[in-house]
């Protein structure tokens, strides 16, 4: 192994011996959502635009296929911060936040901006409880699976939670911020997406509806990188070491899983053969899964992760794409369209990439997908030559069928 792997690992060894007996990173609820990495979540916090905008990162997945799940904090003009789709309040993520506050000023304003992503809203009552100023503002038609409950029962403070009004010039806020509410109707729940915008730092931020995958992995999955080195991996019986490479392969292997669920380049093994590596694997330890590791990476799997990347243009995810947004496809065309007239040039999502620069008509080119006869104005071309891979959508497309065959899911409506 090179000094440089060495390194790589020592840090990651440092890193995984203090969380093992610092609680600053522990999450003592996460059986409310039993995702990894569990009960120990490290924050790491990045200023985006000098004194005005900061991300923080938390890792989030299930198993090793992980990826960043990302809340942002804006500065007030007249003091003060509001917050975007809160993550775990960890003690060490409270007290980044806390050190914003000493130099700008008290929470004013959490925002909960969908009312589906449960791994969104799970966090916002136990981080408003830590900043009990704050008005807490969530999407509209919040719902809750098996039971439909009040958002009190959920945990949301009852006397400082409310919805936002559907005209954003009615909110505290409003000559700072615009939002725009993308809201479908899906017969047992709702989708809903609420795109703010910081009109000083010409910033957009978004939940889960527009994606960018980075090349290499982000820094918060760096700290610990054994998800990233187990994904690396063509076979159970490979060792890998720990360095840029591997970190990198991994990082778009898990990328590919997460947005396409099996996408083309995976092949699951058979019971005989999984028998087989697990008892040939070099690690039986219950951090390897016993051993097993029931696929093999085909050779193309690069060309899938090339195409998914696509030079960092912005896309909206599969599975958006086919089961979701096209049940709704005007009111989608709509708010992209008016989300589209405000003159931002970058955008931060909750997941993958945390500052995509893309204009305007380069976020509505990605809604295309809606249209019968997509309108693309020349300079658009670059992202016409990025298509996604029409094979890794198989999995999504037979989920589909299947949810539709079951009554679970309703035929989708024509493109517009």
């Amino acid at each position: 192994m090179n000094a440089q792997g060495r390194d790589l690992r020592v840090q990651s060894q440092q890193w995984m011996n203090a969380s093992t007996h610092s609680r600053d990173f522990s999450w003592p609820f996460w059986p409310a959502l039993p995702l990894y990495p569990y009960g120990k979540r490290r924050t790491v916090c990045r200023e985006i635009i000098k004194d005005t905008i900061w991300t923080f990162d938390q890792p989030h997945g299930i198993l090793y296929t992980i990826v960043p799940i990302r809340m942002t904090v804006v500065k007030l003009e007249a003091g003060g911060l509001l917050v975007y789709a809160p993550v775990a309040p960890t003690t060490e993520c409270i007290r980044l936040v806390n050190e914003l506050v000493v130099k700008h000023g008290d929470v004013k304003y959490i925002i909960l901006p969908t009312s589906s992503g449960l791994e969104h809203k799970v966090f916002v009552g136990p981080f408003a409880r830590c900043f009990s100023q704050a008005l807490v503002l969530v999407a509209p038609h919040q719902w809750s699976f098996p039971f439909n409950l009040p958002l009190s029962w959920l945990g949301f403070p009852h006397k400082r939670t409310q919805i936002l009004p559907e005209d954003s010039s009615q909110t505290f806020f409003a000559d700072e911020f615009d939002y725009a509410v993308l809201d479908i109707n899906l017969g047992r729940g709702s989708f809903v997406e609420v795109a703010l915008f910081h009109k000083r730092s010409r910033t957009l931020l978004l939940t889960d509806s527009i994606l960018s995958v980075p090349e290499d992995p982000p820094e918060i999955l760096q700290l610990d990188p054994y998800p990233l080195l187990f994904h690396a991996r063509d076979n159970a019986l490979q060792v890998i070491d720990n360095n840029e490479a591997n970190r990198r392969r991994g990082w778009q292997r898990i990328s590919l899983f997460a947005i396409y669920f099996r996408p083309s380049a995976i092949e699951v093994a058979g019971i005989r053969q999984i028998f087989h590596d697990l008892l040939k694997a070099p690690d039986h330890s219950r951090k390897a899964y016993f051993g097993l590791f029931p696929f093999r990476w085909q050779e193309n799997w690069k060309q899938s992760f090339d195409a998914l990347r696509g030079n960092g243009r912005p896309f909206v995810a599969p599975i958006l794409q086919t089961l979701i947004l096209p049940q709704a496809p005007k009111e989608v065309l709509n708010w992209a369209d008016k989300v589209a007239t405000w003159n931002f040039q970058q955008i931060i999502s909750c997941h993958f990439d945390s500052l995509i620069e893309a204009s305007p008509d380069r976020f509505r080119q990605a809604f295309a997908f809606l249209e019968k006869q997509p309108s693309v104005k020349e300079d658009l071309s670059a992202s016409r030559n990025y298509p996604l891979l029409e094979e890794d959508f198989r999995f999504i497309k037979e989920l589909e069928a299947s949810l539709i065959r079951c009554g679970i899911a309703t035929p989708l409506k024509e493109k517009v």
